[in-house]
């Protein structure tokens, strides 16, 4: 097959930044997508519904005037050890508020506010589960003693699985899984359960991180795992169960964030997310599922109506740029300077 057409898809997990940052890598979400899910991880973190609608009209301000009205931001606040049930109710009167953020404190980029104690937060997850607002989930673990490698498995052990058990009928989003621990719990658990994959899981392995040196910008966190690990993200992805679907968690960092000595977790993926996902699925000779996975799945799990629009993709050899502009600063894309296999008309 050289030649594909799809329903427009959604990206379910999207990080964007703000003010100038933001303006210089929205576009290349709008391009493709017709929603995202924006994460709220901002230096200040989005933690009311004021602060989220706020964000929403930088969103929408900022992007080029052909797409205003073909992107839809879709927002979440950040769930700290302190949000009130009542901010919770707001948010989901909003119309605008789609799903609520769970950063364990210190896991990943701007977390510092984060859950520092789960049992802090149930009152607030109850009000959740009554009023149906998803919980988007980081699902590690930050106790220095677990191995990073295993922060997932042991998230599960310690605080999902217990959740899941207390709030049964909590919709939550295991968000860019990356272990077969982590398919394995979604596959059995409810249907209130679902998870997003990467593309950058579904491409790599932890090897690409050593590859002739240390490889900064296949950093991110939670962290590419064994081979074993990505065969099983990718057997999911491609299996038609509705469980899965696609999340970039495309990550920007400038050039210098991430190439220093104590560089930042993430990976930008979004000059090109469908075209990689689009290659990952024909590689594993699953093209025929990949409109469900890109475009059907989340839609479905979040309870919105799926796109009507379409995109189309060619079997075309091109040359991904070896940087992009980024606030004044170089950001270096994923796969830079190399080539992709497809490219969306």
């Amino acid at each position: 097959m050289t030649r594909i057409t799809i329903t427009r898809p959604d990206d379910w997990h999207l990080h964007l930044r703000d003010g100038e940052q933001m303006r210089d890598v929205l576009g290349h979400s709008a391009r493709q997508f017709a929603r995202a899910i924006i994460m709220p991880n901002l230096k200040s973190p989005v933690i009311t519904t004021d602060m989220a609608l706020a964000y929403r009209a930088r969103i929408i301000a900022a992007l080029p005037a052909t797409m205003q009205s073909s992107f839809a931001p879709l927002m979440t606040l950040y769930l700290t050890d302190n949000t009130p049930s009542d901010e919770i109710i707001r948010a989901k009167e909003s119309g605008m508020v789609h799903g609520v953020k769970l950063y364990p404190s210190g896991a990943t980029t701007n977390s510092a506010a984060g859950v520092t104690d789960i049992t802090k937060c149930y009152a607030t997850l109850e009000t959740m589960q009554q009023i149906d607002l998803p919980l988007l989930v980081h699902g590690e673990v930050t106790d220095p003693d677990v191995d990073v490698f295993d922060r997932e498995k042991i998230f599960i052990d310690r605080v999902l699985s217990p959740l899941t058990q207390r709030f049964p009928n909590l919709r939550i989003v295991f968000e860019h899984v990356t272990t077969c621990d982590a398919v394995t719990f979604v596959q059995e658990s409810s249907r209130n359960i679902a998870a997003s994959i990467t593309a950058h899981h579904l491409l790599l392995n932890r090897n690409a991180l050593f590859e002739g040196g240390i490889r900064p910008h296949h950093f991110c966190l939670p962290v590419i795992k064994r081979e074993k690990h990505r065969l099983a993200l990718l057997e999911a992805a491609t299996s038609n169960n509705p469980k899965f679907f696609l999340g970039t968690d495309s990550a920007p960092h400038s050039q210098p964030n991430k190439e220093n000595a104590c560089g930042c977790a993430g990976i930008f993926t979004a000059h090109a997310a469908i075209e990689l996902y689009t290659e990952t699925f024909d590689q594993a000779g699953a093209l025929d599922k990949l409109e469900a996975f890109a475009s059907f799945h989340g839609a479905d799990f979040y309870q919105l109506p799926r796109n009507q629009e379409k995109i189309t993709l060619t079997k075309e050899s091109w040359t991904v740029p070896d940087q992009l502009a980024f606030s004044g600063e170089k950001l270096i894309p994923f796969r830079a300077g190399e080539s992709l296999s497809w490219r969306m008309v």
